[in-house]
Order: C-alpha cells, then structure tokens, then sequence
C-alpha cells in the first residue's frame, strides 16, 4: 500500500513510518518544516509539505494514497479549543476525501475513559461528542464514515506511549518532580494508567490497517493499568527525590490538563485487539523505561 501519514516525524510517527517501510509499503510523510523534512525522508518515506492547518495539502495526501494513517495533533494544552478545531477539521478533510474508496483510515484517538468502574473495552463508546468536546469529537465523526465507504480505525492510544526520546505526559511530570523536588501522587496513587511502548503501538497501526475492518476501534495498551504511585516512585528514584502523596485537586492545579488525567483511575484491556489482529506486545514496560533514563533527558 502507498500510506500517507500525518505527524510522521513525530514521537510515534518516527516508529510507525518505520514499520510501514520496514513491512514493504510505500510510505509520505507530511512534514512542515525542513527538520520535520528530514527526519521523514531518513526513515525512507517521500516528503509531503504541509501541516495540521493545511487543509489543502491534507487533501491532497489523501487522494493520493491507498491508505492514511493521521498521528498530527497540536497538543496545545494551553488552548484546547484551537487544537480541537484543528483536529476535526482535519479528520473532517481525510475523511471526505476518502469516501466511497473502501480505503483504510487510521487515526488517534485515546484512552480517556475514566470513571467507568471497571476497565474499559474496546465496545465502550467514546464520550466525545461534537467539536467542543475532546479532540473535537473525531473518532466519532470518522466513525459515522464507515459506513460511506471509508475502511475506519480509530486506534485509542494509551495515555503514555513510552520509549527513547518521549516528551508527553510522563516527561512533563518528570520535569514537574525536579522543579518541585519531589514527585508527586494523588492520594493513595492506586490509580491506573495504560501504556504501552511505541514500537508496539506503531506494529498495531500496521496490524489495523491491514486487517481491521470498517469501525473497528483498536485499543494500543499493552499494560492495563500501571499504579501512579508506582510511576511517582520510579521517577523519584531516578530524579533522587522522595515521591509523596498529594491532593488530587493540588495536582490539578499545578499541571493544567495533564494533573487532571495523573488523578483519573483510567484502566483499560486490549484483549479484543490481540484477538482480532494477533498483536502481542513485546516492547519494554513503561516502569522499566523509566528505570533506563529515558526520562531523565526532559527533566531539566
């Protein structure tokens, strides 16, 4: 297949760019800038210029594909509304341009379910409806393509999709526990996050796009739940600071967006995936990547 990708030269784009090429498909990347270029080009993929807002060029990477997979986000935890906006109306573009293709489209979306009482599956409905909501309501927006010829995956990711050179949510928790010396958990910590490492993530983005169905949602957790206490202790022991307890509410405040999820119970299973798919994750533990260091780099 000839698979356009957005975010290619991002955290998980980089692996899941290099599993395309490296499983024989042709691979563009978009790319906004001559660095993010490079990057895309040394993976061995054809270079697409344009970025999130480009809804043209978007268009355009689409039409030409047999395939999309789109990773790009803005992230702007600072303003959410313009990172939604961007990201409906670029799910809103691919998916148009696909319409009535058959063609498989893959994209992002997360494991923010909390609250359930139990882990969620991939049968739970995502919450996020509309573009006010979470990532302006795009997993269910594609999904409503499904049944107009678009071979829809949303593929949820964990929360942490850990590994060498990851700056998200662990990274900025790490960087708050030096500036704070000390790492922080919500109350007893007995809440879980899912991860899972990106070369596991990036073989199931494959996976799906070879042999998922129309409106399959996929869930890329390879570990259901890690405690956060367990986090906050293994940060603590490679920054050499104590971890403690803390209000959940504290937390919240002192990091806008992402202490609100550290506070979540948000358990999850991916069994329906590995059935489907045949996706056994092989990669290391988010506890054990942290114990390498890689997240010592983004703490200063």
């Amino acid at each position: 297949m000839h698979v356009f990708v957005t975010g290619a030269s991002g955290f998980i784009g980089r692996a899941v760019v290099a599993e395309l090429v490296a499983a024989g498909h042709e691979v563009t990347g978009l790319a906004r800038s001559d660095a993010s270029a490079a990057v895309v080009k040394d993976l061995g993929a054809a270079v697409h210029r344009g970025d999130l807002d480009d809804l043209d060029r978007i268009r355009e990477g689409a039409s030409a594909a047999d395939a999309v997979v789109h990773l790009a986000n803005k992230h702007d935890w600072t303003n959410p509304e313009a990172t939604n906006r961007a990201e409906r109306a670029a799910v809103q573009t691919i998916s148009d341009t696909l319409a009535g293709s058959d063609r498989p489209f893959a994209l992002a979306s997360g494991l923010a379910l909390p609250g359930l009482g139990r882990p969620s599956t991939e049968r739970d409905p995502n919450p996020s409806v509309g573009p006010d909501s979470m990532r302006g309501g795009a997993e269910n927006l594609a999904l409503t393509y499904a049944g107009r010829g678009v071979r829809v995956i949303p593929v949820r990711f964990a929360p942490t999709v850990h590994g060498e050179g990851d700056h998200g949510f662990i990274s900025i928790v790490a960087q708050a526990a030096r500036r704070r010396g000390a790492s922080l958990y919500p109350g007893e910590g007995a809440n879980r996050w899912p991860a899972v490492h990106r070369s596991d993530a990036a073989r199931l983005v494959r996976l799906g796009l070879e042999k998922a169905p129309a409106g399959t949602i996929l869930h890329a957790a390879a570990e259901d739940g890690v405690p956060v206490r367990q986090i906050a202790e293994a940060l603590a022991d490679r920054l050499g600071v104590p971890a403690k307890s803390a209000p959940a509410e504290q937390l919240a405040d002192e990091l806008p967006f992402v202490g609100r999820f550290l506070g979540a119970d948000m358990p999850t299973t991916s069994t329906i995936t590995r059935d489907l798919l045949g996706w056994r994750p092989t990669g290391p533990t988010l506890l054990e990547d942290i114990a390498a260091g890689y997240y010592d780099v983004h703490a200063d």
